[in-house]
């Protein structure tokens, strides 16, 4: 797949959250970005450098260190709703095109400029602050119902990135589990729970997290 643009947010006031601020509005920069592991959850931290979240219990740290979305589903909800989203709109750190990300696995990993190793560990969970800066009626209910949600990334091996390159899937887990299954399984498809519960390369924690929802 082709990395179209490489996005870093830029803090704003978070009204959605009663937060002092969020990094959802994430631009595109030129040239390299180095990307690195940024260690647990709690301190904003996440892999762009120069980019962090600003809800620190919910979002960044190890397994969500990177977020993509994929141009082809840009232009999906772009039919959908009427209007024009461009890179960086749902806040992800790579737009990317040639790949159906969501399709991606669980533990799928992918490689990159200067030794980079991403590696999937689910996908996006929309929250409030989503539904308030995407400003569309319904906005929730819509993105869980076409389910593209474009998949979070940990940094399996540090490197840079940069509008142009090309990221390549070199290794596919056997368990069939995919980022959009993890996603219908959160959104409350429960027939799909125990299955993506059971996945062998699910991040510590996030099978008790999906029963629990």
């Amino acid at each position: 797949m082709k990395i179209l643009s490489v996005n870093v947010g830029r803090p704003r006031e978070n009204p959605w959250k009663g937060l002092a601020a969020t990094y959802i509005d994430k631009r595109p920069v030129e040239g390299p970005v180095q990307v690195t592991s940024p260690g647990p959850k709690g301190d904003g931290s996440v892999g762009l450098a120069g980019d962090r979240v600003g809800d620190v219990e919910h979002h960044g740290g190890t397994d969500q260190a990177v977020y993509v979305y994929a141009s082809e589903d840009y232009a999906h909800f772009g039919r959908l709703l009427g209007r024009e989203f461009g890179p960086g709109a749902f806040g992800e750190n790579l737009t990317v095109a040639g790949y159906d990300v969501n399709a991606a696995l669980i533990g799928e990993r992918w490689a990159g400029p200067g030794g980079l190793v991403l590696q999937v560990t689910g996908a996006r969970i929309p929250c409030g602050t989503f539904r308030g800066w995407i400003d569309e009626r319904g906005w929730l209910k819509t993105f869980a119902r076409e389910a593209r949600p474009g998949p979070y990334m940990r940094v399996a091996e540090p490197g840079h990135v940069e509008a142009g390159a090309v990221l390549d899937v070199v290794h596919r887990p056997d368990h069939g589990v995919t980022a959009a299954m993890f996603f219908r399984a959160a959104m409350g498809e429960r027939e799909l729970v125990e299955q993506v519960a059971s996945c062998p390369d699910l991040a510590p924690g996030e099978a008790d997290w999906l029963r629990g929802r």
